[in-house]
């Protein structure tokens, strides 16, 4: 794999904070031996699908070595492979198991990320209406005006009636063009998983939630990937999640955000832990965010000087 010219901008710790508990699967993905199976093509950047084995346990992961990032002029302190790992870490401390198990490690291509892989539950036809579905393929969105509810385009995403409200169990996201030249209503369900990460993307400061981030696995569990445009000092804010913009926080927010406040303090193990993976800004920043929303007590608005959802959205 050819590496881009780049030195990372100081050195990448890939030794674990603290030992990961012996059987866990942080102790599989740390310690164990990686073998690459193959490249997902559609990523910008290298990343490898792998397998770990570890003491007679194998899984399957996604590592993204920091020789295969390609550079970013907004973003010219760290990795973006440490900036995965430090959103595992506050997802970690918020007590949301919202992004798959993360650690920073060496490997075949030096340091990167490793993750471990989800495998995605198997799209259904369903209930286009029901927002507990992740929907069909996603397939055609031109019908959107012709079909009597949302016409699912991803897991928890569709697309509905421009013309109306956002239908019941759905929030609006905003308006978005469609094959045909016409315009439909892009709106994500009204659920409790989903709203958990929008205040992670907004605790983390994430600047591209889109709907390909999105997983959901056989159990029915929501997943969050790809976060390495993060914690960024100033408000880079852009998502899909913007159905609750300014609605009061729900309580099991507030008493997460409490609990992260507590765990950034300046000695805590977790400030610790972040303090090698992000800049002492990064985290001064990182604490601004989480006293503004516990201040606010209520979900952001778009700031209007940053594009406020992603491109593309799904």
């Amino acid at each position: 794999m050819p590496a881009p010219e780049r030195v990372p901008p100081g050195p990448v710790t890939t030794a674990p904070a603290e030992p990961a508990p012996a059987g866990s699967v942080t102790a599989l993905l740390t310690e164990g031996e990686l073998t690459v199976r193959g490249r997902i093509p559609e990523a910008s950047n290298a990343v490898l699908h792998c397998t770990v084995v570890h003491q007679g346990r194998t899984a399957a992961c996604v590592y993204k070595p920091v020789a295969g990032e390609q550079p970013l002029w907004d973003f010219p302190d760290g990795t973006l492979a440490q900036r995965e790992v430090a959103a595992y870490e506050v997802c970690a401390a918020l007590g949301w198991e919202l992004i798959p198990p993360t650690v920073l490690r060496e490997g075949p291509y030096g340091p990167g990320m490793v993750q471990l892989w989800i495998d995605q539950a198997e799209e259904q036809p369903g209930d286009p209406g029901d927002p507990g579905e992740s929907g069909g393929s996603g397939g055609a969105p031109e019908a959107a005006d012709a079909a009597p509810g949302p016409v699912p385009v991803g897991p928890l995403l569709a697309l509905a009636d421009a013309e109306r409200p956002a239908p019941e169990g759905w929030r609006a996201i905003g308006l978005a063009e469609v094959p045909g030249g016409s315009t439909a209503l892009l709106v994500h369900a009204d659920d409790p998983r989903l709203r958990r990460l929008a205040v992670l993307d907004a605790v983390i400061n994430n600047s591209d939630r889109k709907g390909g981030h999105l997983l959901t696995s056989a159990d029915g569990r929501l997943h969050g990937i790809d976060h390495g445009v993060t914690f960024h000092t100033d408000d880079k804010l852009r998502t899909l999640l913007w159905g609750w913009a300014g609605e009061p926080l729900p309580e099991e927010a507030v008493a997460a955000l409490g609990r992260l406040a507590a765990a950034l303090g300046e000695d805590a193990p977790l400030t610790t832990r972040l303090a090698a993976l992000l800049t002492p800004a990064e985290v001064a920043a990182l604490r601004d965010r989480v006293a503004a929303l516990l201040a606010s007590g209520s979900h952001p608005v778009p700031g209007g000087e940053w594009p406020a959802i992603p491109w593309p959205p799904v």
